[in-house]
C-alpha cells in the first residue's frame, strides 16, 4: 500500500537537499529556491512538472515502478534510498547488483562534470545507462535499445550496421572480446542469469558466435585504445579509462585523445558536429 505522506515528505526533503550543480544542472541568476525546484526535479526524471507536484502533496495516482525508478535516479539516490522510496510508494524494491540498472550517485556525479568529453555508464553487458552529449556525439544514443539489443555485444552479432563504428581490422578481436566476455558472465552469474540468456538466443542466430561460445575461451580483455569511424569527422583513436563500481558492476567509460594528435583535433571538431543517431 502507498504511503502517500511519507512518499511526500521524502520526496520533499531529498528535493530540498540538492542543489543544481548536485545533478549537472546551471544555477543561474536570482535563485532563491532552497535546493532544486520542481520543475528540475521533473526534467530530470523525464515527467510532467504537474505529475511530480502532485507526489509532493500527497495527491494523484499511485506511480508506476518504472516512475520510481525514474524519481530515483533522477534525485541521484543510493540503493537503500531507492528501495526505501520503492516501498513508500507500494512497490517492492528491484534487485540490487549486476542486474540493476539504477545507477549510484557517485557515478552520476562524476558523468555530470563530464560534459566536455565523450562518456558512457554501462553494464556488465554492454548495456548503456547513460551518457555524456559528446559520448551521443561519438556513438550515437545507445541508450534507446530495448530488450536483449540493449546489450552491444548481442546488437555486435544480430545488426551489421553496429559494426560500422569500428574499424574494420578490428572486428575479429571485438568479435572475440563479446563472444568470450559473455562467456564469462554467464559462468559467473549462472545459467538462469541475464548473460546466459543471451547467450541462448544468439547461439542459434550467429555462427561467428557459435564458433566462438564453443571455445570457452575466457580472461580476453579490451584494448585501452579504441578505434573509432565517425561518418563525419573520420577515424578516431581514443584512449579508454574504466571505472569500476563493485556493487552495481557498472563501468564508467570515458574516452580521450592525445593533445597534438589528429584525432584530438577531430574530437574537437566532433563536440561541434554534435549528437547523430546511433548505427
Amino acid at each position: 500500500m502507498i504511503d502517500r505522506t511519507g512518499l511526500a515528505a521524502f520526496l520533499r526533503r531529498r528535493r530540498e537537499s540538492l542543489q543544481p550543480e548536485d545533478v549537472g544542472l546551471p544555477r543561474g541568476r536570482r535563485r532563491r529556491t532552497d535546493g532544486l525546484r520542481r520543475e528540475e526535479v521533473a526534467f530530470l526524471c523525464h515527467m510532467s512538472t504537474d505529475y511530480y507536484a502532485r507526489l509532493e502533496r500527497e495527491r494523484g495516482p499511485q506511480p508506476s515502478p518504472d516512475m520510481i525508478a525514474s524519481i530515483a535516479q533522477g534525485l541521484h539516490l543510493s540503493v537503500v534510498e531507492r528501495d526505501h522510496l520503492f516501498r513508500l510508494a507500494g512497490h517492492n524494491p528491484p534487485p540490487r547488483g549486476a542486474a540493476s540498472d539504477h545507477v549510484s550517485p557517485g557515478m552520476l556525479r562524476i558523468l555530470d562534470r563530464l560534459g566536455d568529453t565523450p562518456a558512457e555508464i554501462v553494464t556488465e553487458l554492454g548495456e548503456t545507462l547513460r551518457q555524456t552529449p559528446l559520448g551521443v556525439a561519438l556513438t550515437g544514443d545507445t541508450t534507446r535499445f530495448t530488450g536483449p539489443e540493449r546489450s552491444i555485444g548481442y546488437r555486435w552479432f544480430t545488426d551489421p550496421a553496429s559494426r560500422q563504428l569500428y574499424a574494420p581490422e578490428d572486428h575479429p578481436a571485438l568479435s572475440r572480446l563479446f563472444g568470450c566476455g559473455l562467456r564469462e558472465i554467464a559462468g559467473l552469474r549462472g545459467p538462469d542469469s541475464r548473460a546466459a540468456r543471451l547467450a541462448e538466443l544468439l547461439y542459434p542466430r550467429s555462427e561467428e558466435f557459435r564458433a566462438l561460445w564453443d571455445e570457452h575461451r575466457v580472461g580476453v580483455r579490451p584494448d585501452t585504445v579504441k578505434r573509432f569511424v565517425h561518418p563525419e569527422v573520420g577515424l578516431l583513436e581514443l584512449n579508454c579509462q574504466s571505472l569500476l563500481d563493485l556493487d552495481q558492476s557498472h563501468r564508467l567509460l570515458v574516452y580521450t585523445a592525445e593533445p597534438g594528435t589528429e584525432s584530438y583535433e577531430r574530437l574537437q571538431l566532433l563536440s561541434v558536429v554534435g549528437p547523430r543517431l546511433a548505427p
